[in-house]
C-alpha cells in the first residue's frame, strides 16, 4: 500500500465507522497520548523501569507495534484534516535530512565503535 493509499483508507474508515474526524485539538491530544503509551513501553522494555508483572518479549513487541500503528493512524487523521500529502512531505523531509546530514553522522566520533 502506498502512503497516499493509506491516507485514503483512513479517510474512508473515518467516514464509514468514525462518523467524522475528531477536531484537530482532540486528535493532537490523542497523538500525545499514543506517544506516551509507546514511550511507557519503551521505558520498561529498553529502559530502567520494569513491568509490574512478567511480560514476554513477544507480548512486548506486539504491544509496541500496536502503539506505533496507533501513532501512525492518528498522525494520518491529522494529515487528512489539515490537507497534508504525507507522501510529498516525507519525500521533502528525506531530502532535507540528506542534504543536511550527508556527512554529519559519518563524521560524528560518538558513533564510531
Amino acid at each position: 500500500m502506498t502512503i497516499k493509499g493509506w491516507q485514503t483508507k483512513v479517510d474512508d474508515w473515518i467516514k464509514e465507522f468514525g462518523v467524522r474526524y475528531f477536531d484537530v485539538k482532540t486528535n493532537a491530544l490523542l497523538l500525545s497520548e499514543e506517544v506516551g503509551e509507546f514511550s511507557r513501553l519503551i521505558a520498561r522494555s529498553h529502559g530502567e523501569q520494569s513491568f509490574k508483572k512478567e511480560t514476554s518479549q513477544e507480548e512486548i513487541k506486539k504491544r509496541i507495534a500496536e502503539e506505533m500503528a496507533d501513532i501512525i493512524f492518528v498522525t494520518t487523521c491529522l494529515a487528512n484534516q489539515l490537507d497534508i500529502d504525507l507522501t510529498e512531505e516525507l519525500e521533502k523531509n528525506m531530502l532535507k535530512k540528506t542534504n543536511r546530514d550527508n556527512t554529519r553522522h559519518h563524521n560524528n566520533t560518538k558513533l564510531k565503535l
